[in-house]
């Protein structure tokens, strides 16, 4: 297994890439247990898919997949992969009301984003403040996704605004299906209480949005308009950058959106493997941060990207992407409950039920 200490040699031979492969064969290690791995090649996992860090004890290939193509299949029953990334919120409704328990999670978090980037907004709507969004009607491709779950929880707690309080719009297309797969079952769930109807046929979330059929949208992908400029499309927090940090210096909070989960199956027969996943998983990371202190500066366009690295240390401390279940617990809890409260999860689900036992221990070694 590659140490910590050599990948800072190697580390200029990478420039991450965030596309998504959909059918790509990562390297396969010459020996040890067969597994198969998918998760998005990302810079805190592309040191797994490239070989500089192996799982120890094991013959791993790794596939680059979209999260809603993952979903599905652990959720639908057809999952061979030993190791996969799974959309956090998708697992909790799959678990809590369908008794889904093929997988369980491990304490290693893929993919965490602040939300309050994610609210778009018509500039001819009137909408300049959270609370200017009760009555209107709100379009999006996924009600149940983890990220929406979060942004209502978000806009609960601190704007005491309700998902009753709006008209949910559904999309039957959705902008980011290319890189996010196709909507997973999970992702689509309706609670009963909230105002919902059916977007125009053949548009997808940001069309209805520049159509005026919405008002404003809640997406974890940033509309296209928005990206080109177009004047119609704003964030709703023109300050996100700001509005989020003072939410994290606040709450402690940096929502999760996807989690790595182990096989029940495979876990019970090879008890050592969880733990070679996780500090694997962990080790990759810590290249990733290797890589970002030393050259990322020249390999990234961002001018200031070393001050915003800073920054983000000052603020969320050096291990900022962490994994391990001491400092995630809180936020775990959070989704778990904004889930039952917010009519979707039967239960509040714990953090013992959800995660590999053994698993709560684990903790970084970097």
């Amino acid at each position: 297994m590659v140490k910590r200490r050599d990948l800072l040699r190697i580390g200029a031979a990478v420039l991450v890439s965030p596309v998504v492969f959909r059918s790509g064969v990562g390297l396969s290690q010459s020996s040890g247990l067969p597994i198969e791995v998918s998760s998005y090649r990302m810079d805190r996992t592309a040191a797994l898919f490239d070989g500089r860090v192996t799982i120890e004890g094991t013959k791993a290939t790794f596939f680059a997949d979209a999260i809603g193509d993952m979903n599905s299949a652990a959720f639908g029953g057809n999952g061979t992969r030993e190791i996969t990334e799974l959309g956090l919120h998708p697992f909790v409704l799959a678990h809590a009301n369908e008794n889904f328990r093929d997988y369980t999670l491990l304490p290693v978090f893929l993919q965490r984003q602040f939300r309050h980037k994610s609210i778009f907004v018509r500039t001819d709507a009137g909408i300049t403040s959270p609370q200017d969004l009760r009555g209107r009607r709100v379009g999006t491709p996924g009600y149940s996704s983890t990220s929406l779950t979060w942004i209502r929880g978000i806009l609960q707690d601190e704007y005491g605004v309700t998902p009753q309080d709006v008209e949910w719009v559904i999309a039957n297309k959705d902008s980011s299906a290319a890189e996010a797969g196709k909507i997973s079952a999970q992702e689509q769930h309706l609670p009963e209480g909230i105002n919902v109807s059916s977007g125009k046929a053949g548009l997808d979330e940001s069309e209805l949005l520049l159509s005026g059929e919405v008002d404003a949208l809640f997406h974890a992908a940033t509309p296209t308009a928005y990206v080109k400029g177009d004047p119609r499309v704003a964030r709703l927090f023109s300050n996100a950058r700001e509005v989020e940090q003072d939410y994290f210096r606040r709450t402690g909070i940096f929502p999760i959106m996807h989690a790595l989960a182990i096989r029940r199956d495979v876990a019970a027969r090879h008890p050592w493997l969880a733990r070679a996943v996780f500090d694997a998983f962990s080790l990759a990371k810590s290249a990733a941060y290797d890589t970002k202190d030393r050259l990322t500066w020249a390999l990234d366009m961002l001018p200031w990207y070393g001050q915003e690295l800073e920054d983000t240390r000052k603020l969320m401390g050096r291990n900022f992407y962490s994994y391990g279940m001491k400092r995630n617990r809180k936020t775990l809890e959070l989704l778990f409950s904004y889930s039952q409260r917010q009519g979707m999860a039967k239960r509040v689900l714990t953090v013992e039920e959800t995660f590999l036992p053994e698993s709560l221990e684990f903790e970084e070694r970097i």
